[in-house]
């Protein structure tokens, strides 16, 4: 197969993803303002403005890398990143209907209300995360774009870091004790209620 092909059906993939990243920030507007009318409260607002320029950026620099680098399309490695990059949107929409309304972009917390700890969440702590790790490792690969997986995977495990201890912070003792048996990012062989705490 030619590399304009794969390039051009490469691009065609990247634009359902930014356009499934717009309704998300419809839909994550829409969740924030209902949360807050219930007497929500939000944290993170600093680190949520840097986080929407680095994702917009990774976006930006999946479309450049390949065609400024000439990046050819690597072949098993391409169809597996592939493979990765929908497995990251299956666990993303998983854990967004899970949440229903109390999905968000930004870290809002409503008093009173309890965790939730059914679908993707009876296994891990943060499978939303999951989801944009494993994004931001395949997506580039797709077509060669090793510079941008490296570079925006460890931008992003920094920006992680910060917006996860926040958020954990925000959700308070109830979430806490709710999640002490589950792991943050991978499920284990254990049953989640006799799981062991992750370190």
């Amino acid at each position: 197969m030619s590399e304009a092909p794969t390039l051009a059906a490469y691009y065609v993939f990247l634009g359902l993803v930014g356009a499934e990243r717009l309704y998300e920030l419809v839909l994550s507007r829409r969740n924030a303002r209902r949360a807050l009318e219930r007497g929500g409260r939000e944290v993170g607002q600093g680190h949520f403005r840097v986080m929407v320029l680095f994702h917009t950026a990774f976006l930006v620099a999946c479309v450049v890398e390949p065609l400024a680098l000439q990046r050819p399309f690597p072949g098993a490695l391409g169809y597996a990143a592939f493979a990765g990059a929908l497995a990251s949107q299956l666990l993303r929409y998983w854990a967004i209907s899970t949440l229903g309304e109390r999905w968000n972009t930004r870290i809002i917390f409503v008093p009173g209300d309890t965790p939730v700890t059914s679908g993707p969440y009876r296994f891990i702590r943060h499978p939303n995360y999951v989801a944009v790790i494993l994004e931001f490792l395949c997506l580039p690969l797709i077509h060669g774009g090793y510079l941008t997986a490296l570079l925006f995977s460890l931008g992003n495990a920094a920006l992680l870091s910060v917006r996860i201890r926040a958020e954990e912070q925000a959700l308070g003792a109830e979430y806490q004790q709710a999640f002490s048996q589950r792991p943050r990012f991978l499920p284990t062989a254990s049953r989640p209620d006799t799981a062991s705490p992750p370190p």
